[in-house]
């Protein structure tokens, strides 16, 4: 894989990741996550339709500079103050459009992934282990495991350490699409079916529609 493998907009490239291969390297080591999930979103320059969804549907703002990048970079944001979520930057230069990340399955470094699930909700797991196949299902829990705590990796290079990213030994098969989890209004209905997903894969999350905030036509997408 390499950037030109991000040049497309976001809903050409997100079913394209399904089966790739991420690794995040850490002081505390690699944890590697095969992409099993995966939703797009277009903004500002893209030639699809209005996304009302994206976050760089209007206008740049800081939060979300780095949408604008070269492709190939990460966009990590803040959601809800709950969790972080990671994004992979598509379209050339100066366009926005990228794919959420939303689920994966840990092949490698589950060890420190399940640690940083706990170190997270030390109560919650303390007598109630993760299953394995749980441990990057959503994106607030694949974010958790790949060490993703802060918006330090937001902008980063997926093409420079601490990232590798190898493409899925060949294009899926077959994959499903559908609307996207926890996005209200329009922009999480039929009409936009940008969720993207490997069948028979229990590390999926579960579709769960957004509910509109106060004022607010639409809301992030939100970890099952």
């Amino acid at each position: 894989m390499d950037r030109s493998f991000f040049l497309p907009d976001a809903l050409s490239v997100a079913p394209r990741l399904l089966g790739a291969v991420l690794t995040v390297d850490s002081v505390r080591g690699p944890v590697s996550v095969r992409i099993t999930e995966t939703e797009a979103y277009l903004g500002l320059g893209t030639a699809g339709p209005y996304d009302p969804g994206s976050h760089s549907k209007d206008r740049k703002t800081a939060r979300n500079a780095s949408m604008f990048l070269e492709p190939g970079h990460a966009y990590v944001y803040f959601s809800y103050g709950m969790h972080y979520a990671l994004n992979f930057v598509c379209s050339p230069l100066g366009m926005a459009s990228g794919v959420l990340v939303r689920s994966g399955e840990i092949i490698s470094g589950t060890d420190l992934a399940r640690a940083r699930r706990l170190e997270k909700r030390p109560a919650r797991y303390a007598h109630n282990p993760i299953p394995e196949i749980q441990l990057a299902r959503g994106p607030g829990n694949l974010a958790t495991s790949l060490g993703l705590k802060s918006l330090t990796h937001d902008g980063l290079d997926l093409f420079a350490p601490p990232f590798t990213l190898h493409a899925a030994p060949s294009l899926p098969t077959s994959f499903r699409t559908g609307p996207r989890v926890g996005v209200a209004g329009i922009a999480g209905g039929p009409q936009f079916p940008w969720r993207f997903w490997l069948p028979d894969e229990p590390s999926v999350s579960t579709f769960r529609p957004g509910r509109d905030a106060p004022g607010s036509a639409t809301r992030d997408s939100m970890e099952k």
